[in-house]
């Protein structure tokens, strides 16, 4: 069961903090790397792990970084714990937060051909997410210990990209008449 103080996002950063440790930046350099796992404003990869770390789930410790000193965050056992318990937990299918299929409910209002070539955009972003996708899959290979558990993650992401484009081709066919 999920602690009152943790949110998703809370549990997100102690999973990429995981074994190794990660300062703020690097926990926002691999979620936009990813960019489709990646959901938070940028300011909270900074106040997020502080906020942890107040709470005991890390600790804080600072080292020498390229210009200047930097905060470095590894799990706690009480942040080991946490996960531990999360990943016991049962989950319930995601919110999905889509613009396209709000614009779809409204397509009534609008032009066809303008919905059209607007979702028919999606397509841009989703090559880039494809591209993203192809260079994270490469670099779980250098993480051994992890990854498994990231290629069942891409695989997913993969699944709902190419879901998305058959998605778009229903689509631009309905509207084209």
């Amino acid at each position: 069961m999920s602690s009152p103080e943790l949110t998703l996002f809370s549990y997100m950063v102690l999973a990429l903090v995981g074994r190794g440790g990660a300062s703020p930046y690097e926990l926002q350099r691999m979620a936009r790397q990813g960019r489709i796992y990646d959901w938070a404003g940028e300011s909270q990869y900074y106040v997020e792990p502080k906020r942890l770390a107040r709470l005991g789930y890390l600790d804080a410790t600072k080292e020498p970084g390229k210009t200047r000193e930097r905060t470095v965050y590894r799990l706690t056992d009480k942040g080991l714990d946490a996960m531990r318990e999360w990943a016991g937990s049962p989950l319930s299918f995601p919110r999905l937060q889509h613009e396209a299929l709000v614009m779809l409910l409204g397509g009534d209002l609008v032009d066809d051909a303008d919905l059209r070539a607007s979702v028919a955009s999606l397509r841009t972003d989703i090559a880039d997410l494809t591209a993203r996708l192809d260079v994270a899959e490469a670099a779980a290979k250098s993480l051994p210990h992890r990854e498994k558990y990231l290629m069942m993650g891409h695989r997913l992401s993969r699944r709902l990209l190419d879901a998305h484009l058959e998605w778009l081709d229903e689509i631009e066919r309905e509207l084209e008449s």
